[in-house]
């Protein structure tokens, strides 16, 4: 008897602090609001958010949280993927990027690195979600440039912000569409 109400109590709490996780997924940070977001068994997660960039600032997961791998923000909000699961932040707050993006930063003094004379260049790739699952593309996009769908080659839409977005360091694809992808990569 002693055992099974040590059970019973034992499941209850794990079942509320489950419930707690859902149920309160934002909090104030510095004051800045956090959302957690976490990806449950290793799937792509979307999690609803008023922002256009996020910064995490706690990882709550065993499994890694690399922005661009398993984390990022586009047009549809913040997502994870991959077991990641954290609480993030409004990043940048109060300045939002141009339609064209951010300007490229200033030359650091003296020159500083810059890339090779083909960098600025056109990158064709393939990028598939099969069984629909999320698949990310890594290309090095650059500070200003950009990429776009050339042509669909799934019967499952291919809508940006939707089942496709891209970031700077390269396409994501997922419920199914595979398509042929331009990146204008420019430094």
């Amino acid at each position: 008897m002693f055992r099974m109400r040590t059970v019973l109590v034992g499941t209850l709490a794990g079942l509320m602090a489950g419930f707690l996780w859902l149920a309160a997924p934002v909090a104030q940070a510095q004051g800045r609001d956090v959302v957690r977001c976490g990806s449950d068994n290793g799937r792509f997660t979307r999690c609803q958010v008023p922002w256009r960039d996020a910064e995490l600032i706690r990882q709550e997961s065993n499994s890694p949280c690399d922005r661009g791998q398993s984390w990022g923000v586009d047009r549809g909000g913040l997502w994870v993927d991959r077991g990641c699961r954290g609480q993030f932040v409004e990043m940048g707050r109060g300045y939002y990027p141009p339609p064209g993006g951010y300007p490229p930063p200033p030359p650091p003094p003296g020159g500083g690195w810059r890339p090779g004379p083909d960098w600025d260049r056109e990158i064709r790739f393939q990028c598939e979600s099969n069984d629909k699952r999320y698949q990310f593309c890594q290309v090095d996009v650059g500070g200003r440039g950009r990429a776009r769908l050339l042509r669909q080659l799934s019967g499952n839409p291919c809508e940006e912000g939707y089942s496709w977005g891209w970031n700077r360091a390269g396409v994501w694809v997922s419920k199914g569409c595979r398509g042929l992808f331009s990146v204008d990569r420019r430094w």
